[in-house]
């Protein structure tokens, strides 16, 4: 099967009307936004236009997505989570933010690993719970002593707390390993400190690395996930998605209310799940795009921009990118949209580690991808 990202070609991607493509001007090539330049997968396209001529357009049916979800489990990661104890929600942030009414209350901390997805701060708040950041070691990686001690403070007053996890890393990379999780689980259960986990980008790890769901080690007995196809087939306009319990919180996710899966769309369901139980074959092609990108990028940064820190991501269609040796003050995305005419994600708002860093989405051709750091290395 053909790469999926040389499918349409840049006239055709400044045709779309998403928030990538309109936020800012027709000169400025969007790389920052965590939506990738292709064209769904063939059964996804066939799900929903289906749907539609047979006027198949009313209401979500939980264990459409939750089936599919299980399959899709046991043939990539051979886990067989059960369908029957899973939930549907309206995305995986709004999930987030349910699982965290239900395991914390206003004022009490939630413990994320900075930097990381800027809605995790932004949710959070809103919720009226605190943020304690445990910032990822220089390599990326989950440092258990500095999550020992977030923890530690975030129930220094006795209050209850939640661990709010990114598995795969956003916007590192990094594929957190069984060992790694299971060591920082422990420690989450030693504080009675409640984990959650948002593996949006689990489906996006190539071939030589190995996701581990959080809820499929025992030390994640008590841990809720939040899991969705929106990332690796692109339908982050089809909301769907479904909070996955480990064994030991099976009863606290079945408090969550049955209003809040009127949220998810029944187009978002059947798109997602056409994009599980038949997706594969798009998905494997996309993973060997994603992953000559990946090592594109890292060539394209030695020759023309050296001094930009860069590790090749385990994970994700994104990449990490310190630009601090260029100067370009604590926002480079800021400096580099107005110069080079290229847009990345601000650093600055993934916490601590994000001043003088930004975030490059490589989901698009490589044609692309190269025009974006010629622009860079011209304009610096």
């Amino acid at each position: 099967m053909e790469n999926p990202l040389l499918g349409p070609g840049l006239d055709s991607l400044r045709e779309r009307r998403s928030l990538k493509w309109r936020l800012y001007g027709p000169d400025v090539l969007p790389l920052w936004v965590a939506e990738m330049d292709v064209v769904p997968a063939e059964p996804v396209r066939r799900a929903v236009i289906d749907a539609v001529e047979r006027g198949d357009t009313g209401y979500p049916w939980a264990d459409d997505y939750a089936e599919a979800l299980a399959s899709f489990a046991r043939t990539r990661w051979g886990w067989s989570p059960d369908p029957r104890a899973m939930a549907l929600v309206p995305d995986v942030m709004i999930g987030v933010s349910e699982v965290l009414k239900l395991l914390t209350g206003p004022g009490d901390a939630v413990v994320v690993n900075s930097p990381v997805y800027p809605p995790f701060f932004e949710f959070v708040s809103h919720l009226g719970r605190r943020v304690v950041e445990a910032p990822l070691s220089p390599a990326g990686r989950i440092d258990p002593e500095t999550l020992d001690r977030a923890l530690g403070e975030a129930v220094r007053s006795g209050e209850r707390a939640a661990y709010l996890i990114c598995n795969p890393q956003n916007p590192t990379g990094a594929v957190h390993t069984a060992a790694e999780l299971t060591e920082a689980l422990t420690l989450a259960e030693r504080y009675g400190v409640r984990v959650v986990a948002d593996e949006i980008h689990a489906p996006l790890v190539p071939a030589g690395t190995r996701f581990t769901p959080v809820t499929s080690l025992d030390a994640g007995a008590r841990a809720i996930s939040l899991m969705s196809a929106s990332k690796a087939f692109n339908l982050a306009g089809l909301k769907a998605a479904v909070a996955v319990p480990g064994p030991a919180a099976v009863s606290d996710l079945a408090q969550l209310p049955e209003v809040v899966s009127h949220g998810a769309s029944h187009l978002g369901v059947l798109a997602h799940r056409a994009a599980y139980l038949e997706g594969g074959p798009w998905l494997d092609a996309l993973l060997q795009g994603l992953d000559e990108n990946r090592r594109l990028l890292a060539g394209l940064l030695a020759e023309h921009l050296p001094e930009v820190g860069y590790r090749i991501p385990e994970g994700t269609f994104l990449a990490w990118l310190d630009f601090r040796a260029l100067d370009l003050g604590d926002d480079p995305a800021e400096v580099l949209r107005e110069r080079a005419r290229v847009a990345l994600h601000p650093g600055p708002g993934f916490g601590q580690g994000g001043l003088g860093h930004a975030r490059l989405n490589f989901g698009t051709a490589p044609s692309i991808l190269r025009e974006a750091v010629t622009r860079i290395a011209a304009a610096v």
